[in-house]
């Protein structure tokens, strides 16, 4: 099997070096990769949100398989032309990407399939948001409409913070969807779409503010482990009930059938389980966690995804170790990041016992090596036999990485190594934890 990669980050990273372990996938090319990605198989300089150039790489290169990471391509129309060439593609269609490119779109797919979530109002104009405000209170919860890159989100306690944030989506032309806020801890749930069936993935969770203890501006994940030892029994199965299969199902009644990812963002809040968001495709940096654990062939079962058949695929197999992905990003992210910089200590990182660097934001200079050019910079991932263990290990890795002025934090599934996550119901108290089968 010969398979196309679309994308330059770190989950298409994740994404081509299991596919790379896949013995059933005999090529891997990726556009436009990076300096990691690079390294590993052949990357093309083609604008991958560009539909005609990437239906064009794919059938020059007689692929089997396209795997569309970002949204952008998908909401720009990349999986319809390539279907239309003849190709199978692992991405949702332009019409059923919506689902992330358009929240209020989101909303009204999750009310036709009685998925639950936060109480929403869409807003256009200061007056319409700050009665919606008015009406949700505190903290506040606006979210650009369309897509934002993970960073397009602002909670706060303060109202003219909140307003603020909404003017500057009106000032865009946009419009924001205003959200009750949900308690609880959040997680990240990838599942397989192939516009029937849905298998769900292991469960993450991810870490969007900048700073330690969740302080400062939110951003396209600093962090992420798996599996949620303290998540309740029985998660994943409701979120297939109650989510993902009805939003399958309501997609196919529309004319859109979903094929691909579906992020399925939750809180499990006091009230029960609620969808926070939909993405439509592999969250970044969650992949790079979840995808290290994976024991299934990754190619196959996106194929058989691609091909309606996912019925037919292998059943998940999983390591019994634990996943940790620490991000390592540019000075001044998630502003402006300072990029051009030198990236030192990546081979001692990945020669560490349980450790393997990804990339995101690298390329290579005139003198061939590796240097920064995005705002997260790269990951640091470790297996290790428990949280604990794949924590110290990442986080010896990230020490090893010399960049000037870069920055992570230090506190990615510590919460969860103390014992410190606790689900509580107001009708039950507080949820049986028990330990995740996968």
């Amino acid at each position: 099997m010969k398979v196309l990669v679309i994308g330059p980050g770190g989950r298409e990273h994740a994404i081509v070096r299991s596919l790379l372990a896949d013995p059933n996938v005999s090529e891997v090319h990726a556009a436009p990769g990076n300096a990691g990605i690079g390294k590993l198989v052949p990357t093309y300089a083609i604008d991958g949100n560009d539909p005609d150039a990437v239906a064009a790489l794919a059938t020059k290169l007689g692929v089997d398989l396209v795997v569309v990471g970002p949204e952008a391509p998908l909401a720009a129309g990349v999986s319809d032309a390539v279907r239309a060439a003849g190709i199978p593609v692992f991405g949702p269609s332009k019409a059923a990407a919506q689902l992330e490119a358009s929240k209020a779109f989101a909303k009204q797919v999750m009310a036709e399939a009685g998925v639950p979530t936060a109480m929403a109002r869409v807003a256009s104009t200061a007056e319409e948001a700050a009665d919606a405000l008015d009406t949700f209170g505190a903290p506040y919860v606006v979210k650009d409409d369309g897509l934002a890159a993970g960073k397009g989100v602002v909670v706060t306690n303060n109202r003219d913070e909140a307003l603020a944030h909404a003017q500057t989506c009106f000032d865009a032309g946009g419009s924001v969807v205003i959200e009750e806020f949900l308690d609880g801890p959040e997680v990240s749930v990838f599942v397989l779409c192939d516009g029937r069936n849905t298998v769900a993935l292991s469960p993450a969770q991810d870490f969007k503010r900048i700073f330690d203890n969740d302080e400062g501006p939110n951003t396209g994940g600093m962090g992420a482990y798996t599996p949620l030892e303290w998540a309740p029994e029985g998660l994943v199965q409701e979120v297939i009930d109650r989510v993902a299969q009805p939003t399958v199902n309501e997609m196919a009644h529309r004319g859109t059938p979903f094929v691909g990812v579906l992020f399925v963002g939750l809180a499990l809040t006091s009230r029960g389980t609620r969808v926070i968001e939909f993405n439509v495709r592999f969250g970044d940096p969650e992949t790079q966690a979840v995808l290290a654990r994976l024991k299934t062939p990754l190619g196959s079962l996106l194929l058989a995804a691609a091909k309606g058949e996912l019925d037919k695929a292998e059943e998940l197999r999983w390591s019994k170790d634990t996943a940790v992905a620490v991000v390592v990003a540019s000075e001044n992210y998630p502003d402006t990041p300072r990029t051009g910089d030198r990236i030192r200590g990546l081979k001692k990182a990945d020669e560490l016992e349980g450790v393997h660097v990804i990339h995101a934001g690298t390329k290579l200079d005139e003198e061939g090596k590796v240097v920064s050019a995005g705002g997260r910079v790269l990951a640091v991932v470790a297996l290790g036999t428990d949280l604990v263990e794949a924590r110290e290990r990442a986080y010896d890795g990230v020490e090893l990485i010399q960049l000037e002025g870069g920055q992570f934090r230090t506190d990615i599934g510590r919460k969860a190594a103390r014992g410190e996550i606790k689900v509580v119901s107001s009708a039950t108290g507080t949820l049986p934890v028990t330990k995740a089968k996968a």
